[in-house]
């Protein structure tokens, strides 16, 4: 007969088994329903033609297999003008648009509407990773000054480095003595911090002065779900309350 103890060692000894048996057949249901996925997301295209202009269009950033099929039967039931009129919109595009000379922004000539706009502040640059960014600046009808595009931020693991960014027509505009502010508006990461480190040791020797855009805690988020890095930054450079 068992004692209570023994009763209780089986007892347990079922139960890590059975844990164990559990965990074991968990894993391979998991492992047999990931090739079933997979198995279902190929698709067999009934043409070449089709199949390349699915691959192609899944190159482009945000768009998946399947929403590229989409993109590729949607251009096969519209109208050949309308397609023609896209492919030549993107050829265009590739071939025919410039960088600004000062800049490095897009346009279509040799300098960009910002650059030429008299009513702009060139005392007041504004430097950026990308053309998106001054997009998104510019939608906030809040900066009267100028830009420069850097074409990207300084990351050793992907293998950009100072020299693969337009920093140098940045000093040399610097150096020209018309500019009274930098404003570093690169990103809040590790690469964007590392850029602007640079940037910033770069105009150390020009009697200019060097910002950054204001860092801490969206409007209408709540404290207790801002992280610590954002919510210590937004005590420290705290501003005066004002009505």
């Amino acid at each position: 007969m068992l004692s209570i103890y023994d009763f209780v060692f089986h007892q347990k000894s079922f139960y890590n088994f059975a844990i164990c048996t559990t965990n074991i057949y968990l894993v391979s249901l998991t492992g047999t329903l990931l090739l079933i996925i997979c198995l279902m997301n190929e698709i067999k295209y009934p043409s070449v033609l089709l199949e390349n202009l699915v691959n192609e269009l899944h190159r482009l950033p945000g768009v998946g297999k399947k929403t590229a099929l989409r993109y590729a039967l949607h251009l096969l039931k519209s109208d050949e003008t309308d397609v023609a009129n896209l492919g030549n919109s993107i050829l265009k595009f590739r071939s025919e648009v410039s960088k600004c000379m000062v800049c490095n922004n897009i346009c279509d000539n040799h300098i960009c509407e910002i650059c030429c706009n008299h009513k702009r502040d060139k005392q007041l640059v504004c430097v950026v990773e990308n053309v998106s960014d001054v997009m998104a600046i510019e939608n906030t009808a809040q900066f009267n000054g100028v830009y420069h595009v850097l074409g990207g931020v300084i990351s050793p693991i992907n293998g950009i480095g100072p020299a693969d960014l337009d920093i140098p027509s940045l000093v040399s505009r610097v150096a020209e003595g018309n500019i009274k502010e930098i404003i570093l508006a690169l990103s809040p990461d590790m690469e964007g911090d590392t850029t602007c480190l640079y940037i910033y040791k770069k105009l150390a020797d020009y009697n200019i002065e060097v910002s950054t855009i204001a860092r801490g805690v969206s409007v209408g988020n709540s404290l207790e779900y801002a992280d610590e890095i954002t919510l210590g930054r937004s005590i420290v450079n705290r501003i005066k309350y004002s009505i």
